[in-house]
């Protein structure tokens, strides 16, 4: 009997440590699953998804996206575990009008915003009544506002544009060149430009369509713009030690050094 009794303890013990060492293996064995938009991000994300392999011991699948509303929704529904292309004022918008529990795991890049033009080679030159191009989602408009108020173009009223307030084409108080100002979809932006006489860009979706930020731009905002990129991933997963190790991957000295080559100062490391 006793007999009896240590081998079923035994083999009670043996099942629970395969069990345990089966999870085990399944979770080194776990595709993280992250979404970003093509061009720039996707780029980086390539080298990101080679040292966390190699380093990490994780498996990343990159799922690229051509707009910033799918890869906050993907996340949000479980279809991806994290997502990397939108900074902390567009996700903070992000989360307020769809109630997504959607949290910043860690930074990974500052890319200034700028103004191109395929029929100026100044601001200046910006004739009465030119029409110029914004993105249409509330931070990224908030945000071309605030670089066209910084090169004297517009004027917001007091309080638009900051403090949460993202502005709107309907807070700007002084437009001293009748600009006529049309809210977009950000990634249609660099296609208008035939038609339009500027248009503030998101550099991701500039250097997608060969616009080289630091040669083509009129202007760009300063490096010191609070905008940095991010990774984010569900509220509840943030403290999973998977997602430590995708953020360590991406804040690697591979990768900024990757950075610093490849965009030459229109994208910059922010850790």
């Amino acid at each position: 009997m006793k007999r009896r009794s240590l081998l079923k303890v035994f083999s009670v013990l043996a099942t629970g440590a395969a069990l345990t060492m089966s999870a085990g293996v399944h979770a080194e064995d776990k595709v993280i699953k992250v979404g970003t938009v093509s061009g720039p991000d996707a780029e980086v994300w390539q080298v990101v998804q080679k040292v966390a392999k190699e380093k990490e011991g994780l498996n990343v699948k990159v799922i690229e996206f051509n707009d910033y509303v799918q890869p906050n929704a993907a996340l949000d529904a479980g279809d991806l575990d994290a997502n990397s292309f939108q900074h902390q004022p567009y996700l903070d918008s992000q989360v307020k009008q769809r109630g997504y529990k959607l949290v910043s795991a860690g930074l990974t890049y500052i890319s200034p915003m700028g103004i191109y033009s395929k029929k100026v080679k100044a601001l200046k030159d910006l004739q009465q009544g030119a029409k110029l191009a914004v993105p249409n989602d509330p931070s990224n408009e908030n945000r071309a506002l605030l670089l066209l108020q910084t090169q004297g173009l517009i004027k917001l009223k007091a309080g638009a544009g900051t403090g949460g307030n993202n502005a709107t084409v309907l807070d700007i108080a002084d437009n001293p060149k009748k600009l006529k100002i049309s809210e977009l979809d950000a990634a249609q932006l660099p296609r208008v430009l035939s038609d339009v006489d500027a248009a503030v860009v998101n550099t991701n979706y500039a250097i997608a369509a060969n616009l080289q930020p630091t040669k083509d731009a009129l202007a760009l905002e300063a490096l010191t713009s609070p905008y940095a990129n991010l990774i984010a991933v569900r509220a509840k997963d943030k403290d999973q030690p998977w997602v430590k190790k995708l953020v360590k991957a991406y804040q690697s000295q591979e990768v900024k050094e990757f950075i610093k080559k490849q965009f030459k100062g229109a994208m910059v490391a922010s850790f």
